[in-house]
């Protein structure tokens, strides 16, 4: 009986469950056990998943499928700190996941995930909560919903927790919050930029780098950067520089500096302080290839400021740079090349690069294979030889020209243009130039005239406007074929392509082979077209047109109607008559295929005598729109040394040899060149021309005064073609019939002009105009309307007798038709009458 009582009395309660052990080996079936509302369950089954979940990605998006992250979710918030740890754990692991992080933005978390942010959470939660505020951070909208939730200031207070991996998660959340402007701004204003400074001391190297990443992001704002300033964080920037310890961290660190040196207050801070020296040593004594280039890089961001340029000039960065030139490095070379490029905008440093012997191994790097290198070299001597004509000269004597003549026919677009500049530049001095031409740089330059590249495009053609400014290169231009590519940059919708295009034009075409070859392949056409445009007509284009014209002068006579006292008619002009501005000018080749028709002749001027060779005239400048400048004559340079005054007195006497040796194979080139490009259509000789300038030559051409020539030319004229007409007689003056007899005669509508022998006002005007030309009585050219034409002279009231004092000239027109010889000043009625009459 007693044993039986005390067997009842052992009994466990009817409504009390035993303990049950179970072991699962599915995932499907722990995540099901988070559905339970018993702590010790939860608790096991996240110790599962946690451990589960940390050994690959694929588990993780298993758990996403089997809804663990909802369930996850819910005991986050939960009230027993184990189960709330638990979970955060697991949550954390799986927000590596991009997919998890995507549900995990659907499910509106982050301000639970902030709240366990708390000091009075445990450091494991605190670990595993920003591991997901870090992993969700790399979205954008995520950013923004942490910041506007306050996120920013929970994390930048654990930035001071003892735990390492809690401040190690803390700084990639807040490096990645940092790629958005937004949190920059907000980062000052929580005080959050000290904290991270003080991050530089940690004795985790992953944790400096971090800070320094997030130091990076923030002094990109100029008022982070002053902030910085006001907690000395430039100094322990520089001492963190100057520990080797650190040394794998350095390059961080100059990039936080790179961005402080923007400021001037910064570098005269740093200057102050010794610091701006010390950096500059330690660039230039490192043997990591990254932080030197990032040092050059530094220089280069700040000395872009002409204030920041002014103070590395006094602190003589431009010699760190040309140390770091010898680096065996490729980047470190292109870098240090791109800081002098910028350095060298200013004078002062141009002459110190020089002084500094920094042009030698730029030279050597533009045959560097690497194409940044050859590219930043080139723009640093583009720079270094603008205005610098001694630059200029120790390239060409250090055997530069070359490498820039290849690199014309660079793949790189940059480098292209660069070179053109140097070149360019070069052109400038005389002895250069020709020096330069010599090794094809004329060739070289048709090139990038095809490039797509509108830089490249202005820079070769104002290049080739710099070389091509004598008869040889001009020569050698249209030989080889570089007429119709700097043609079809009139053409170019860029306007800088169109001004450089037609400055080269002015250059090129200032000989009548040229202007002729420019005609034939359209240039006429297309400048007339652009001078029409209200948009894209400009003073170069305009400037192009004249030098044309000027060296066309019968197709300047039909388009403008005037021939001024410069314009020299000499064999091979034509009259074809006016044309109206949108019609193509027609060449006498094209002319002469017409059939014989009752329309106006085409006068001809051709005595048969040997056309003489142009003239090699220095290239004009245009006075307006524009800086672009081609000076032909000799610059002079400054004599550093007697060695120096000897080789330029060399350097004269090899002047003088070229000039000597150019003026002599200059008549038998051309001459040549005349011959291969004889027209197929041959004009008739014009004997009867030939005989009338052999007249005036003997027997007006002697005469005493200007005012007898004029008359005794006038009397002249009109008595070769026909003599005087009355008053209202003209339309009773056949000279029609003698015209369409010598069409007839000749089977051709080009007639020579000497074989008119009725002829009237613009007959006359222009045979006045062809042998005054000749004699060298000075008069013009003028179309008016129905037929009439007349010439202008200047004389004075008292040319008859030369021992009066003598007066500003007047303009007068010759009567060649009524009373030949006649004067009559421009303005009065009589010159009015026989202009209209």
């Amino acid at each position: 009986m007693g044993k039986k009582v005390k067997k009842e009395a052992e009994a466990p309660p009817k409504d009390v469950f035993d303990p049950l052990a179970v072991e699962s080996k599915k995932a499907q079936t722990v995540v099901l056990m988070l559905d339970s509302p018993e702590d010790e369950i939860l608790i096991k089954a996240c110790e599962a998943l946690y451990k589960f979940a940390e050994k690959c990605d694929e588990n993780r998006a298993m758990l996403l499928e089997l809804g663990a992250v909802e369930r996850l979710l819910k005991h986050i918030t939960s009230e027993e700190k184990t189960v709330r740890r638990n979970s955060v754990m697991v949550l954390g692991v799986l927000s590596t996941h991009p997919d998890v992080r995507r549900a995990l933005r659907k499910s509106d978390c982050l301000p639970n995930l902030i709240k366990l942010l708390g000091p009075e959470e445990e450091t494991l939660v605190h670990e595993f909560s920003t591991l997901s505020l870090s992993s969700m951070a790399h979205e954008y909208t995520s950013k923004i919903q942490i910041l506007s939730l306050d996120g920013l200031s929970h994390l930048i207070n654990l930035l001071s927790d003892p735990d390492p991996d809690v401040v190690k998660n803390v700084t990639q959340a807040i490096l990645l919050l940092l790629e958005d402007y937004q949190c920059r701004i907000a980062i000052r204003n929580v005080q959050g930029l000290e904290p991270l400074l003080d991050l530089l001391k940690s004795e985790y190297p992953v944790i400096q780098e971090l800070a320094l990443k997030s130091l990076i992001l923030c002094t990109q704002d100029p008022d982070n950067r002053e902030t910085l300033r006001e907690l000395e964080g430039l100094e322990k920037l520089l001492e963190f520089v100057g520990t080797k310890e650190f040394e794998e961290l350095h390059v961080h660190a100059l990039l936080v500096l790179s961005n402080c040196l923007e400021d001037i207050e910064s570098l005269e801070l740093i200057q102050s302080t010794g610091g701006l020296q010390k950096l500059l040593t330690f660039a230039a004594e490192s043997t990591i290839p990254e932080i030197q280039m990032n040092s050059a890089k530094a220089i280069a961001r700040a000395a872009r400021n002409g204030e920041n340029c002014k103070i590395f000039h006094e602190q003589e960065g431009e010699r760190t740079l040309i140390v770091l030139l010898e680096s065996d490095s490729q980047d470190v070379q292109a870098s240090a090349a791109q800081a002098l490029a910028i350095m060298a905008e200013t004078a002062a440093s141009r002459s110190v690069i020089a002084e500094f012997d920094g042009i030698v191994p730029l030279i050597k790097l533009l045959n560097s294979d690497n194409l940044d290198v050859a590219e930043s070299s080139s723009l640093a001597l583009a720079n270094l030889t603008s205005g610098q004509v001694q630059n200029s000269v120790e390239i060409g004597d250090r055997n530069g020209v070359e490498p820039l003549i290849g690199l014309l026919s660079s793949t790189r677009e940059a480098t292209q243009a660069n070179a053109a500049q140097v070149l360019t530049n070069m052109a400038t001095d005389e002895i250069l130039r020709a020096d330069i031409q010599k090794k094809g740089v004329v060739g070289a330059l048709i090139d990038p005239l095809h490039s797509s590249n509108t830089t490249v495009q202005t820079k070769a053609a104002i290049a080739l406007a710099s070389f091509v400014c004598d008869v040889d290169t001009r020569n050698q231009l249209r030989g080889l074929g570089g007429l119709p590519p700097l043609l079809k940059l009139l053409e170019s919708g860029n306007q800088e392509v169109r001004r450089a295009a037609s400055w080269a034009i002015v250059v090129c075409a200032n000989d009548s082979l040229t202007a002729t070859e420019f005609c034939k392949l359209g240039g006429l056409d297309v400048l007339k077209e652009i001078q029409q445009s209200a948009t894209r007509q400009n003073s170069f284009s305009e400037a192009a047109l004249e030098r044309l014209l000027d060296n066309m002068l019968s197709a300047k006579y039909s388009l403008t109607g005037q021939l001024a006292v410069t314009d020299i008619i000499s064999d091979g002009f034509y009259d074809a008559g006016k044309i109206r501005p949108d019609e193509k000018f027609q060449t006498l080749e094209e002319l002469s295929k017409r059939e014989v028709n009752q329309k106006r002749p085409v006068i001809l001027v051709n005595c048969g005598v040997p056309r003489s060779s142009p003239t090699v005239t220095p290239v004009p400048t245009i006075p307006s729109d524009g800086d672009i400048r081609v000076d032909s004559k000799t610059s002079m340079r400054p004599s550093k040394s007697s060695v120096k005054s000897k080789r330029e007195t060399k350097r004269e006497r090899e002047e003088r040899e070229l000039r000597e040796r150019l003026e002599a194979d200059r008549l038998a080139e051309q001459q040549a060149l005349l011959s291969q490009q004889q027209s197929p259509y041959e004009p008739q000789s014009d004997s009867k021309l030939e005989e009338y300038v052999n007249a005036v030559t003997d027997e007006i051409h002697p005469l005493p005064t200007t005012k007898e020539q004029v008359i005794c030319l006038a009397q002249f004229v009109s008595q070769k073609m026909g003599g005087s007409i009355e008053r209202g007689q003209l339309s009773n003056f056949s000279y029609e019939l003698s015209i369409s007899q010598l069409k007839y005669e000749l089977k051709n509508n080009i007639i020579p002009i000497g074989r008119i022998d009725r002829g009237i006002h613009y007959h006359r005007a222009l045979l006045y105009k062809v042998l005054a030309d000749r004699i060298g009585l000075a008069c013009t050219l003028v179309r008016g309307e129905y037929n009439r034409a007349w010439n202008e002279v200047l004389l004075t009231d008292d040319d008859d007798n030369p021992e009066l004092p003598r007066f500003p000239p007047k303009p007068f027109i010759v009567d060649l038709i009524h009373h030949p010889g006649s004067l009559f000043l421009s303005d009065s009625p009589d010159a009015i009458n026989y202009q209209k009459i």
